[in-house]
């Protein structure tokens, strides 16, 4: 792609956001918004700000290293939302805005007078988005909600891992993410509606750890409803999906070999030297082989433990079968292929110097996300260039302001 052919603004140039919220799903929504262009500020409790600023077990230079990543694109401003001063700068905030975005628990924005009633009766073309644990509505609206939690009564927990196991988690915080994914598809959504279909308004955004964790589940609901029948966890593959499985190589290394479609089992069979079970009636058709996935993955497990991952990976690819290595850490950062898609690039930061983050996905040919700055580490960094020049406070109330606690 040519670079004179970007748009180094990004799709989302002229879109002001104004994010209230910490942790993660808030923020990671706020992130995704500020990537593709979006003016982000950020509203931080002073005087220390987010927690994701300390939050993480490694450090460098007495750094940890999610928030440059996090914060990026963003400018940050504090503000104490607990006091009436606060509460109507956030308000004059808002109404200069294109959207909002909170992420405390249900009825805290509210009790705090700066609830979306509140705030859309200030600017009626604002859209008001809220994360939650459990959503704005329903018998659980209270309760407070992580990402550990959500997945759990989403369903994505019960049918993860093995049989009669306790049920284990993600070493990611997959409920929060997935939150952020829907918040941001339903601001793109009003932001549409309001703008290009000239719905001309704007509206409230609900969502919840729990509904995004629910809306991966595919039919498991409709199974259960109908036939009664309960997705139940099968460790390591789905059961009657074959074969399609992790297999140690000689080396110890896991890798997916996935080859449950007809055309590619008859690929897999010859590469593994048995191409007579690529006709074989026990074998041949998808449901035959499902029945008897346990003794299929006995034969490829015996087979892929005569090579080496690198080696696997070679061969399955030229045999244009599905496969791929399970990646580490180390692994993905050493693998070209990373560098090469832009997921994995060079932020350089004035506290920890050059630090490989996540880049932007997806990919736009003509509007492409950027990353123009990293998360900022003064707390407060931009009060005067938003207080000031965007509010319209005078430096001598913003000093004022500053003193009493309030910014």
């Amino acid at each position: 792609m040519n670079e004179t052919d970007t748009n180094e603004s990004g799709p989302l140039e002229g879109v002001r956001m104004i994010e209230f919220g910490q942790l993660l799903a808030g923020p990671y929504c706020a992130s995704l918004m500020a990537d593709f262009g979006a003016e982000l500020i950020k509203v931080e409790a002073p005087p220390k700000g987010d927690p994701m600023r300390v939050w993480g077990r490694e450090q460098v230079n007495d750094h940890t290293l999610w928030w440059p990543s996090l914060s990026r694109n963003k400018k940050v401003v504090t503000l104490n939302l607990r006091e009436a001063e606060g509460q109507e700068l956030a308000l004059e905030l808002m109404a200069k805005a294109d959207v909002a975005l909170e992420n405390f628990s249900p009825g805290t924005m509210e009790k705090w007078n700066i609830g979306p009633d509140t705030a859309l009766a200030k600017n009626p073309r604002l859209i008001y988005a809220r994360v939650s644990g459990y959503g704005q509505t329903g018998r659980y609206r209270d309760r407070v909600g992580f990402a550990a939690a959500g997945e759990a009564m989403g369903g994505l927990r019960y049918f993860n891992g093995y049989p009669d196991q306790a049920p284990p988690r993600s070493g990611i915080s997959l409920g929060d993410t997935l939150a952020a994914k829907q918040a941001f598809e339903g601001i793109l959504m009003a932001l549409y509606w309001r703008d290009a279909k000239g719905g001309g308004k704007g509206q409230v955004i609900d969502a919840a750890i729990v509904d995004a964790c629910f809306a991966m589940t595919e039919s498991t609901i409709t199974e259960y409803g109908l036939t009664g029948a309960i997705r139940e966890p099968s460790g390591s593959y789905l059961s009657k999906i074959a074969p399609s499985n992790v297999h140690k190589s000689k080396d110890g290394k896991w890798v997916v070999i996935a080859a449950n479609h007809d055309s590619l089992w008859k690929r897999l069979a010859p590469l593994m030297g048995r191409p007579e079970l690529a006709e074989d009636e026990r074998y041949a058709t998808h449901r035959a082989r499902g029945d008897r996935e346990h003794e299929l993955y006995a034969m490829i497990d015996e087979w892929a433990a005569g090579y080496t991952a690198a080696e696997l990976d070679t061969m399955l690819a030229e045999a244009n079968v599905v496969s791929a290595g399970v990646y580490s850490a180390a692994d993905m950062f050493d693998d070209p292929h990373f560098r090469e898609r832009g997921l994995i690039v060079d932020l350089e930061d004035p506290e920890i110097g050059t630090m490989p983050v996540p880049g932007i996905t997806p990919k736009l040919s003509v509007t492409p996300g950027h990353i123009k700055w990293g998360g900022k580490w003064e707390v407060g960094a931009d009060n005067e260039e938003v207080w000031c020049g965007l509010v319209g406070l005078s430096q001598a109330e913003l000093g004022r302001l500053q003193e009493a606690g309030i910014v």
